[in-house]
């Protein structure tokens, strides 16, 4: 018996809720935009009027403004989003639990086993489709497939407001036509790789010797094989399941361009704090700090280093991970976004061999310093007490974006 996937992609999500939420917008060129008192911000999303013009999301607002000379920049209002997000996942639950967050305005459901209450895939999708505009005032594509892979592109073929069924009867005719980098997990350089092979359809992945595809794409090219034959077999996670923690980061693309080590620093120590906060949540430490950097040409780094002692301390994070930037960033471009990573994770009483030249005063002042901070800041909120070096030109948003929830599994 086949499975019955589908992907919900709520259409311009930030767009869509500000023209909802502020109707004389409607049928305008409107993008979302981070700082918009500033040209520095960032398109976030885009309104079909602006993406007719050319405006892509990531794009520079000064650019937008440029192909767009009519388009209204807003910022983003990241509550709001949340809580429509919320609403569309309350509306998919009444058909499944089996739903998977894929950030915050898309999901897989898997409603095999719901046919028999509310009729076919493709007639769940209808409903979804319908309520969504008429309880939400909002609109969705919804792909309809047997695995999550074909369900997700189904519903990038056919947009706004609309629904698509990709079968095993027709999913040659359909899919393979497409652009190999139409298929989920084939990004920008992946897709490079294979337009070096010769390789430019899902067809042709499907077609070519696996032998070759792992030779120049590691094992990663015999997933993308078995995607682009339509034999994709994850599941759909349970809505209530908790998925194994394996690292925690954050990070952040900075409202302008960061200059000098001490600009990164600051940003890295900002951060960290939210680290520290989730470790200690967690009841975990890290092993290992990594570090992911974005350039002014939008070049991504990514470097990463193994800590003396396992911690939860968030300067410890923020030093290791100014280190290893040190060691391996050349300054000919200003970096533009900053995340950094606690990995090599433990439970956080597990035990440790310790250096014989580890300094155990010196960790167990940092341990309750870190405590103390973390009692005042869950007390009386997070900017109550930082570090004083923060109080300056941060060069960080500070409109909620912290709230956006990437891939995965949310409450």
């Amino acid at each position: 018996m086949n499975r019955v996937i589908l992907h919900s992609d709520m259409n311009s999500f930030y767009a869509s809720v500000e023209i909802m939420l502020n109707p004389s917008l409607k049928g305008k060129a409107v993008a979302v935009c981070g700082n918009t008192e500033e040209r520095h911000g960032i398109i976030l999303a885009k309104s079909d009027p602006a993406k007719k013009c050319g405006v892509k999301t990531g794009m520079a607002a000064w650019e937008a403004e440029r192909l767009c000379r009519d388009i209204i920049l807003v910022p983003p209002q990241y509550d709001e989003y949340l809580k429509y997000s919320k609403l569309a996942r309350e509306i998919y639950s009444d058909y499944t639990d089996m739903i998977e967050p894929y950030g915050m305005d898309e999901c897989w459901l898997d409603v095999t086993g719901s046919d028999r209450l509310f009729g076919s895939g493709e007639e769940i999708a209808h409903k979804i489709r319908r309520r969504i505009k008429e309880e939400l005032n909002l609109t969705v594509s919804v792909g309809v497939s047997f695995n999550k892979v074909f369900a997700k592109l189904a519903s990038d073929m056919k947009k706004p407001d609309a629904v698509n069924v990709i079968d095993t009867e027709n999913f040659r005719e359909k899919v393979w036509k497409l652009p190999a980098q139409d298929l989920l997990y084939v990004g920008r350089a992946t897709g490079e790789k294979l337009r070096k092979l010769g390789i430019h359809t899902i067809g042709d992945i499907a077609e070519t010797e696996e032998r070759v595809l792992k030779g120049f794409l590691g094992v990663n090219g015999i997933y993308l094989k078995k995607y682009a034959m339509g034999l994709d077999d994850s599941p759909v996670t349970d809505m209530y399941s908790c998925p194994l923690i394996k690292s925690v980061g954050h990070g952040i693309t900075c409202v302008s361009d960061l200059n000098t080590d001490y600009e990164v620093w600051k940003v890295m120590l900002e951060l960290s704090q939210d680290i520290g906060y989730r470790l200690r949540k967690y009841d975990l430490k890290a092993g290992g700090v990594q570090l992911s950097i974005r350039n002014r040409n939008l070049r991504f780094h990514q470097f990463q280093g193994m800590l003396d002692i396992c911690t939860q301390s968030p300067s410890v994070i923020a030093s290791k991970g100014m280190e290893i930037f040190k060691g391996n960033y050349d300054w000919n471009i200003p970096v533009r976004a900053v995340g950094i990573r606690a990995i090599k994770l433990s439970d956080k009483d597990s035990f440790e061999q310790l250096s014989i030249f580890c300094d155990g005063n010196s960790l167990e002042k940092i341990n309750n310093r870190d405590l103390c901070i973390e009692k005042i800041r869950s007390r009386f909120g997070r900017s109550a007490i930082k570090n004083a070096v923060l109080m300056g030109n941060l060069k960080m948003p500070d409109d909620g974006r912290e709230k956006v929830i990437m891939p995965g599994n949310f409450k």
